[in-house]
C-alpha cells in the first residue's frame, strides 16, 4: 500500500514539475511565449474551450468515430486472430503477412479511405479500423498461444464444446493481455481518428487541432493537445484498472 502510494506520488511531482518547467520558460521569455504560451494561460484556454457548445459537439463526434471503430475493429480482430492461431497451417502463411501488413505506415492509404468513402463518419471509422485491426489481430493470436496446452487437453477430454472452451478456457487465460493490448490498440485508434480528421474533415478535435494550428492559434493548439491527452490518458488508466483485478483469471 504504502509502495503504491509513493509511485503515484512520484509520478505526481514528476508530472507537476514538467507544467512549472512549461511555466518558468514561458513567463521568463526563455522561449517566446507567442510560440509556447505559459501552462496556466493554456489550462484557462482549456476551460473556456469546453464551455463552447461548438467544441464540445465537436469532442463528441471524434468519440462517437474513435468508440465505433473500436467496437467493430476488436471483436473483428478477436476473431481472426483466434481462427489464425488455432490452425497451425494458417498461422504458418498468416503471421508473416500480419507483421509485412503492420511495418507499412497506415496514413498512406488516407487517401485511398477517402476517395472510396469521402470525407464524413465512415471515412474516419473506416481509418481508425484499418489503424487498430492488425495490431488487435496480433495481440489475439499472442494471447491464444499463452494459453496451456494442459487446459485445453482437460477441457476438450471432458467434451467441451468449441463455444465452452473459448468461453471457459480461451478467454480467462487471454483476458489480462487482451486488456494490455486494448490499451495499446486504442492508441492505434484514436491516433488513426484524429489523423483523418486532421487530413480531411468539416468536424471532430482533428479538425479543430489542424485549424489551429494553421492559423497560428498556439493557445487553443497546446489546449487541444492537452485535451486530447487527457482523454487518453484517462482510458489507458480505466483499462489498466480493470486489468489489474483480472490479473487472477490468468490460469
Amino acid at each position: 500500500m504504502k509502495s503504491s502510494l509513493a509511485v503515484k506520488a512520484t509520478r505526481f511531482v514528476i508530472v507537476a514539475m514538467v507544467f512549472a518547467v512549461w511555466e518558468l520558460l514561458s513567463r521568463t521569455g526563455m522561449i517566446n511565449p507567442r510560440l509556447l504560451p505559459s501552462a496556466s494561460d493554456t489550462i484557462v484556454t482549456l476551460a473556456d474551450l469546453l464551455g463552447r457548445p461548438g467544441v464540445r459537439s465537436d469532442i463528441l463526434v471524434t468519440g462517437a468515430e474513435v468508440l465505433t471503430a473500436f467496437v467493430i475493429a476488436v471483436p473483428f480482430g478477436a476473431l481472426v486472430g483466434l481462427l489464425i492461431a488455432e490452425s497451425r497451417y494458417f498461422a504458418e502463411v498468416a503471421k508473416p503477412l500480419l507483421f509485412f501488413a503492420f511495418s507499412i505506415p497506415k496514413s498512406i492509404f488516407l487517401p485511398m479511405f477517402i476517395l472510396v468513402f469521402g470525407v464524413g463518419f465512415a471515412q474516419k471509422v473506416g481509418f481508425g479500423f484499418f489503424s487498430t485491426i492488425f495490431i488487435v489481430i496480433m495481440s489475439t493470436t499472442t494471447a491464444v498461444e499463452s494459453v496451456k496446452p494442459e487446459n485445453l487437453m482437460v477441457a476438450r477430454s471432458y467434451g467441451a464444446t468449441p463455444a465452452q472452451t473459448v468461453w471457459r478456457v480461451y478467454l480467462p487465460s487471454m483476458l489480462p493481455v487482451l486488456l494490455e493490448a486494448l490499451r495499446i490498440s486504442m492508441i492505434f485508434n484514436l491516433t488513426g481518428v484524429m489523423l483523418a480528421e486532421m487530413y480531411a474533415s468539416r468536424e471532430g478535435m482533428g479538425h479543430l487541432i489542424a485549424n489551429w494550428g494553421e492559423n497560428f492559434m498556439m493557445r487553443q493548439l497546446l489546449a487541444g493537445v492537452l485535451m486530447v491527452a487527457i482523454i487518453a490518458v484517462s482510458f489507458n488508466e480505466l483499462v489498466r484498472w480493470v486489468e489489474t483485478r483480472c490479473s487472477h483469471w490468468r490460469t
